[in-house]
C-alpha cells in the first residue's frame, strides 16, 4: 500500500486509490469535484511514480490547438521515436496515444495515462467522445495494467458523459471520486503542514470565509490572524482572491449567468428557497433552471435540504460554498479596496448575520462529527430543517438544523458563533420553550425532542441553559480525528 506523505487529509480517497493500484484489471477512473479543490495534485502525487501519460485540457481552445498540445506531449513522452505527424483527429490522437502503450514493457504494475479537464477538450463537433469511447473499448479495456484517469471540475459534464453515458460508454467506469473541500481538520492540518499554527477559533473564521479549498488557503502565510489574513487575500489591492469569483462560475459552466444569477439569490436568502421559489426570482425557464441547479448541487455550490415532515418537491436549496457566501455579502459590492477594509467590516452588524449563516453550513458540512458527539453516529437520522406561518395562533418559527432520528428522538440544533463562552438570556431561553412548543403542536410528533446547543466554546451553565438544552457541541468536535 502506498504511503502519502505530501497529501493532506484524503484518507477515504488514498485507501480507494491504493485500491485501485492493486486491481488485476483495467481501471477507468473518473475524478470530479469543484473548482480549486485539488483533484489534480491528489491525482499527480498519488500516481506520481505511475504516470505514463498526463494531458490537460485547455479551455476554450479550438479543436487543432488542443490536438496540437496534446501531440506535444506525446512527442515528450516518445522523444519522437513514433508518430511525426501532428493528429488530424481525436480517433488518430487516440490511435497515436494506443501504439505508445502497446510500446511500453510492462512488468504487471499500473501504469497511468491522465486526462486533466476533459470536459475542455469536447468543444462542438470534435468527435472527442466516440473517440474516446473507441480508445477505450477496442485498446485500454484490454490492458489489465492500464489505468484511465479522467478529470474535470465540470461534475455535471463528467456525470452526463462519462458516468451516465449511454452510447459507447455506458457503465465503462469502473471507478469514480467526487472530491469534496477540505474539513476543518484536514484544513488544519494543510496550515500546519506550511508551518502556520493559528488557534482553531481563527481557523474556523478562517474557514467561513474562504472555505476547506486547498488552492485558497496556499496564501495564507505564517505569523498572521484570521483577520490580517481575510483582509489581505480578499480586500487589499490586487489580492488574489479578489477576482475569483468572476472566474469560478464562468470556468466551470456554460451560460453561466444563470449559475451565477442563483447564487447571488440564494446569497441574499441564506436560509434557502424552494425551486419555486427560485423559479419566481430568477424568471430563468424550468428546464434551464432544473439544469442549473443540477449542476451547482454537483459541484458543491449547493446544496439540497428535505424539510421535515415534508415531500422532496419541497426541498431547500441553500448556497453553501462558503466564499461564494462571504464574496456576495462583503466584497461584490464594495467600491473601493483597501488595507483594512475587514477589520471594520467585522465590526458591523452584518457581520453577526452572516457568521451566523456561515457557522450553520459549517455545521451542515461536518454532520458527521456532531452526530459522533452527540452519541448517535450509528443511528440512521435525516438532517433537515423546518418552518411554519402563523397559522394555528402560535406564531410562527423556524429551525434551521433539525435532527430527526431513528431511535423515536429529534435534536433542535442551535447554531450560535461567538468568540466567547455563550450565555445562555432568560428571553432567549422562554423562545427556545416557544419554539419546540410551536413544533410539537405543528407536527403531533410523539418522538422526543432534545435541544442542543453548537457553538464553538463551552457555554455559562447558568440556570437559563439547564433548563433548556440537553446537550452541547462544541468546536473541538469539528476538528475531531476519529
Amino acid at each position: 500500500m502506498k504511503s502519502q506523505t505530501k497529501i493532506i487529509g484524503r484518507i477515504l480517497e488514498i485507501q480507494k486509490l491504493n485500491k485501485i493500484l492493486e486491481s488485476s484489471e483495467a481501471e477507468f477512473l473518473s475524478v470530479y469535484g469543484r473548482r480549486r479543490v485539488g483533484k489534480t495534485f491528489l491525482i499527480r502525487e498519488f500516481f506520481n511514480n505511475q504516470l505514463v501519460f498526463d494531458f490537460t485540457g485547455t479551455k476554450d481552445a479550438h479543436l487543432q490547438a488542443q490536438l496540437n498540445n496534446f501531440f506535444e506531449e506525446y512527442l515528450k513522452k516518445t522523444k519522437g521515436n513514433l508518430k511525426t505527424q501532428t493528429p488530424k483527429t481525436w480517433q488518430e490522437a487516440f490511435l497515436y496515444l494506443a501504439d505508445y502503450l502497446y510500446s511500453l514493457k510492462s512488468d504487471g504494475s499500473k501504469m497511468v495515462v491522465f486526462i486533466d479537464e476533459m470536459p475542455w477538450l469536447d468543444t462542438p463537433k470534435s468527435g472527442f467522445i466516440s473517440a474516446l469511447e473507441y480508445f477505450w473499448n477496442q485498446h485500454l479495456s484490454k490492458m489489465n495494467h492500464i489505468i484511465l484517469v479522467a478529470c474535470g471540475s465540470a461534475s455535471s459534464w463528467i456525470r452526463k458523459n462519462l458516468i451516465n453515458a449511454r452510447g459507447g460508454l455506458y457503465n465503462r467506469v469502473t471507478q469514480r471520486m467526487r472530491l469534496a473541500p477540505f474539513d476543518l481538520l484536514e484544513t488544519e492540518k494543510y496550515l500546519q503542514s506550511k508551518g502556520i499554527q493559528l488557534p482553531r477559533y481563527q481557523i474556523v473564521e478562517l474557514f467561513m470565509a474562504l472555505g476547506g479549498i486547498p488552492f485558497y488557503l496556499k496564501y495564507v502565510e505564517a505569523g498572521k490572524s484570521s483577520t490580517q489574513l481575510i483582509d489581505e487575500l480578499c480586500f487589499w489591492k490586487d489580492a488574489p482572491l479578489q477576482e475569483e469569483y468572476k472566474q469560478l462560475y464562468y470556468s466551470l459552466f456554460k451560460n453561466a449567468e444563470n449559475h451565477e444569477k442563483i447564487v447571488e439569490i440564494l446569497a441574499s436568502k441564506p436560509q434557502g428557497l424552494t425551486r419555486q421559489d427560485i423559479q419566481q426570482q430568477s424568471k430563468i425557464a424550468n428546464g434551464t433552471l432544473s439544469r442549473t441547479l443540477e449542476e451547482l448541487v454537483e459541484c458543491d455550490f449547493v446544496g439540497i435540504f428535505q424539510p421535515f415532515d415534508k415531500k422532496k418537491k419541497d426541498s431547500i436549496y441553500k448556497l453553501i460554498d462558503n466564499f461564494s457566501l462571504f464574496y456576495a455579502k462583503f466584497i461584490k459590492n464594495q467600491t473601493f479596496l483597501n488595507q483594512g477594509l475587514w477589520m471594520a467590516l467585522s465590526k458591523e452588524s452584518s457581520y453577526g448575520a452572516w457568521s451566523g449563516y456561515a457557522f450553520e453550513n459549517i455545521c451542515f458540512q461536518h454532520l458527521p462529527k456532531i452526530l459522533k458527539a452527540l452519541g448517535i453516529n450509528g443511528i440512521s437520522v435525516n438532517a433537515c430543517s423546518w418552518k411554519t406561518r402563523d397559522g394555528n395562533g402560535l406564531g410562527g418559527t423556524q429551525i434551521d438544523l433539525l435532527i430527526d432520528r431513528a431511535d423515536k428522538a429529534i435534536s433542535i440544533c442551535e447554531a450560535k458563533f461567538s468568540s466567547n463562552n455563550y450565555l445562555v438570556t432568560k428571553e432567549y431561553a422562554n423562545h427556545l420553550r416557544m419554539r419546540k412548543s410551536i413544533f410539537q403542536h405543528t407536527t403531533q410528533t410523539k418522538k422526543a425532542i432534545f435541544n442542543t446547543l453548537i457553538t464553538p466554546f463551552p457555554a455559562i451553565r447558568n440556570e437559563h441553559y439547564l433548563d433548556q438544552f440537553q446537550a452541547e457541541v462544541n468546536l473541538e468536535a469539528f476538528f475531531d480525528a476519529g
